[in-house]
This record gives C-alpha cells, structure tokens and sequence, in this order.
C-alpha cells in the first residue's frame, strides 16, 4: 500500500513538471525562484534553468533561507517564481494574501501548486474526508488514527509535530480562493479519477 501511495505521488509530480515546462519556454537563462521547494522537482525536467532554493534550514537545501511572506528580492526579479504546495502550509488568510502578493510582485510569471479543498482525502494525512470536518473533531480524529501514520510509523516526536501542524494550522484552498488570491491567474486543475485532486494559479506562460 505504501509503495503504491508513493508510486501515485511521483507520477503526479512527474506529470506536473512536465506541464510546468510546457507552459513556460524555459532556457539555462531562465531565472526561476523556488519558494518552498527543493531539488527533487527540478531533477524531472529535461531542461536546466536556473533555479533559486528559498526555504527554512531544516529543508538541508535552501539558497537563501526565508519567509515566503517576505520574499528580499526587488519587483520582478526572477522569470518565474515557483511554488508547489506550500501555500496550504500558512494558517492564516492574511498571511496567505501576504505570501501570494509577495509571489505577484516577486515573478515577472508564476505557477503556484495547491492541494483542492473539494477532494475527498486530505492530501497530508491521507485520510478521507478529515480536513471537511470541524477543527475540534478533525484534531480528535487525527490524533487516534490517520493513514499516514499507519503507513509511515513515524517516531513520537515527527508523529506530534506532523498531526499537530496538519490537522490544526494547514488551511487548504478551493477555486475561488486560490482565484482571489492570484486574481489575473489561470487555474489550472489537476484530476485524479475525475476529481479536482490540485490547483495551479498561473501567470505568463503559453496556455
């Protein structure tokens, strides 16, 4: 089941690169800033432009270590900047405008990836329906059993953190959302069975 999961989550995430370089006419000169991310998704394309890490320390590969909220660069310093399921990961709706503004302002064009609120199974815990039920009971419910750590045996100390910071601080998006906080984006979504399974907000690009 494990081996499955994760087969399932590299295919997706090989099929969304290739679409993220499809949509852009990337060149070893194009300047991309990563918010969030890490070498893995940039290991899947065929191209090679230049990619700029910003990430906490804990990630082992940032750059610039940073706060998405506050991105240290001028306007419109990079081609592109890249985002791939980290805005979910900031709790608040303020500081979710204030990292999608920072984004605007940052990329002279942008692809921002984040899990739909509509599907069925909360993409962290890999558990239908948890994230459709109110706070209290979701943080209940995930602190008795989830897939995720069913699958992945995590130690007390991961198990805490991770059940903790997804059940009570993730603030996943839908459409108009997402659409709201990227209001001059296309959203594109990506479907998994017939079902809206990701969001991407993008600017620039061909369509």
């Amino acid at each position: 089941m494990r081996d499955l999961l994760y087969a399932t989550i590299r295919r997706f995430r090989r099929n969304r690169m290739a679409s993220f370089q499809r949509a852009f006419a990337l060149t070893p000169q194009t300047r991309i800033l990563d918010v969030g991310g890490t070498a893995l998704n940039w290991n899947l394309l065929s191209a090679h432009p230049q990619v700029t890490f910003l990430n906490l320390p804990s990630s082992g590969e940032a750059h610039i270590v940073g706060d998405g909220r506050y991105l240290p660069f001028r306007d419109r310093s990079f081609d592109i900047v890249f985002s791939n399921s980290v805005i979910e990961h900031i709790s608040s709706p303020e500081d979710q405008c204030r990292f999608a503004e920072e984004v605007r302002r940052t990329g002279k064009a942008y692809w921002v990836q984040t899990p739909d609120r509509r599907f069925p199974v909360e993409p962290h815990l890999v558990t239908p329906f948890l994230h459709w039920l109110p706070k209290r009971v979701r943080i209940a419910i995930a602190r008795r059993f989830t897939f995720w750590s069913l699958l992945e045996r995590p130690s007390p100390d991961r198990w805490e953190y991770y059940i903790r910071h997804c059940a009570e601080e993730v603030r996943l998006l839908g459409t108009r959302e997402l659409q709201a906080l990227f209001p001059e984006a296309r959203i594109i979504r990506e479907r998994f069975l017939g079902l809206s399974k990701s969001l991407i907000a993008v600017a620039g690009g061909r369509r």
